[in-house]
Parts: structure tokens; C-alpha cells; sequence
């Protein structure tokens, strides 16, 4: 068995042993590794002292210590759902997500106690407070000036917290389910309005082409017809036109050929064959004439008929 004097040896070597192990402790815990994006909030002898960014630090041991790690990214948080009434006192159900960033390790260390809760919160009622000024339709159409309010809100309270809010977004608003129903019924009735409306004016813009189509076409009718009549009238005044030449000139010619030696004599042997050939024509026909004495009397003929010279 060991002594006293062993004894007390032994135990004055353990308590040396653990002073040692806690004195390396606290030098292992004094050298500090800060990572990116993050801040460490260092104390020294329960006051504040400074900042640690990223990087190797290295700590005073027993002295200071590390009070604070905040993460200075981006991060979001949910808004729980909560029941909020509009203007109309129509009772729905929002929730929402934030976010936010820490822009001033000090003060969201001490300027408050949890930051994250307090932002959840002054969100929550934020927007309690900017649906009860909007009727039930214009909640779900102002999705944006929701968001703007709170995020102006928790903005100024940020100042004092050492956040920033970069965005607050809705994520639902449900109404009663009889409330949903009706919204339902009527967004069919719009639809079938516009069904309604969007085919009358179908039907009406068919209706006005078929009549534009039709009206084209008799338009062109008529400026087809009218240019064939156009046409032929001038055809036929073409045609009375060359016949009165042709017959001014066979007249002139007549007249030309009567004058000369003989040519009086030709032309009534002309007129006495076209007689004959009228009196054959007259015969076939069985028309009933009144003959003179002398059928060779060509003279007696023409005054018979009122036709004698002059």
C-alpha cells in the first residue's frame, strides 16, 4: 500500500495533469478560425470587444471568448400561417417566407434577442394590418404592395436589429371554402362570358366579311357589265360609223359613175333588173300585187308604186 506521502504526490501529479489539459484547452480554444460569410462576436471579461471577420485569430485564453457566431449570408425564413380578416371581414389564411441577411454582427447581437422570432412576428402583423385595408378580390391582384408594406417595415426595424430584408414573399392566401366555391362560380361565369362574347364577335366579323365579299362582287359585276355595254356600243358605233363611210363612199361613187357618159343608162338597167328580181321574189312569196298593163313598162310600175322619177 502506498504511503501518505505517495498519496499526496499522486494527487498533487493528477491535479497538474488536469490544470495542464485545461490550460491546452483553452489555448486550442483561443486560436480561432473564422469561416467565410460568417462573424464572430468576441467578449472579453463579459464586455464587448470586437468583431472577428474571416480568417486566423488568436484569442487571449481565460480572458476571451467567443459570444456570438453570426452567419452574415442570405437566409429565409417561413412566416407560419395566420388568419387574417380583409375589409370586407372575409377571413383568410396567409404565410410567407423573408429574406433576410445580417449586416451588423454587434447590434443582431445585442440590439436583440432572437432576430429571426422578432422579424417573423412584426411580418406577421404587418400584414394582418395591410389586408384589413384591402377587400377580399384586391388581396390576391396586390400580392407586391403586401410584400413592399412589410419589407419597409421590417426595413426600419433592421436598422436597429442589424438585418437587412431583401424580400418578403406570399406564399398562399386561402379563403373559407365557401368563399373558394364562389370565387369558382364566378370565374366560370366570366369564362363563359368571354366564350359568349368572343364568339358574337366571330360571328359578326364573318357576317361583315360574307358582306364585304358579297358587296366586291357585285361591285365588280356591275364594272364588268359596264364595260361591256360600254364596249359594245362603241363596237356598234364603230360599225354604223364605217357603214355610212362605206355607204357615202359607194354613193359618191354612184354619183360619180352617173354623171359620166353612159352611166345614166347603166343605172337604170341596174334598177330595171331589181325589179325583176323583186317581182320573181314577189311571185314565190304569193303575195297579192297590183300589176300594170306592161310588165315591161318599167315607168307605169314606178307610178303604180309612187316610185316614178322626178
Amino acid at each position: 500500500m502506498l504511503n501518505n506521502i505517495e498519496k499526496i504526490d499522486l494527487f498533487v501529479l493528477i491535479v497538474w495533469a488536469v490544470i495542464f489539459l485545461i490550460l491546452a484547452y483553452k489555448f486550442i480554444q483561443a486560436i480561432c478560425l473564422v469561416p467565410t460569410k460568417s462573424a464572430y462576436v468576441i467578449e472579453r471579461l463579459g464586455k464587448y470587444r470586437c468583431t472577428l471577420d474571416a480568417g486566423f485569430h488568436a484569442l487571449i485564453p481565460f480572458v476571451d471568448r467567443v459570444a456570438y457566431v453570426q452567419d452574415l449570408k442570405e437566409e429565409t425564413i417561413d412566416v407560419p400561417p395566420q388568419e387574417c380578416f380583409s375589409k370586407d371581414e372575409v377571413k383568410v389564411e396567409v404565410d410567407g417566407v423573408i429574406y433576410i441577411q445580417v449586416i451588423d454582427p454587434v447590434k443582431a447581437s445585442y440590439g436583440i434577442t432572437n432576430y429571426r422570432f422578432a422579424a417573423t412576428q412584426l411580418a406577421q402583423t404587418t400584414t394582418r394590418s395591410v389586408i384589413g385595408t384591402l377587400d377580399l378580390d384586391r388581396t390576391f391582384e396586390e400580392r407586391d404592395l403586401i410584400s413592399a408594406k412589410v419589407v419597409d417595415v421590417l426595413d426600419k426595424a433592421g436598422e436597429t436589429w442589424g438585418i437587412r430584408v431583401h424580400r418578403y414573399e406570399i406564399k398562399n392566401i386561402t379563403p373559407p371554402e365557401t368563399v373558394k366555391n364562389a370565387m369558382e362560380m364566378e370565374v366560370n361565369a366570366e369564362r363563359e362570358r368571354r366564350a359568349i362574347l368572343a364568339k358574337s364577335l366571330g360571328d359578326k366579323q364573318s357576317r361583315i366579311n360574307r358582306s364585304e365579299g358579297l358587296k366586291a362582287e357585285m361591285i365588280n359585276i356591275s364594272e364588268g357589265e359596264m364595260q361591256r355595254r360600254i364596249n359594245a356600243a362603241e363596237g356598234k358605233a364603230e360599225e354604223i360609223t364605217s357603214i355610212a363611210k362605206a355607204t357615202g363612199a359607194s354613193i359618191a361613187k354612184v354619183a360619180a359613175a352617173i354623171i359620166q357618159p353612159g352611166g345614166q343608162q347603166a343605172i337604170e338597167m341596174q334598177l330595171k333588173e331589181q325589179y325583176l328580181l323583186q317581182m320573181e321574189g314577189l311571185s314565190k312569196a304569193n303575195t297579192k300585187v297590183i300589176l300594170p298593163a306592161n310588165l315591161l313598162d318599167y315607168e307605169q310600175w314606178l307610178n303604180s308604186l309612187g316610185m316614178a322619177k322626178s
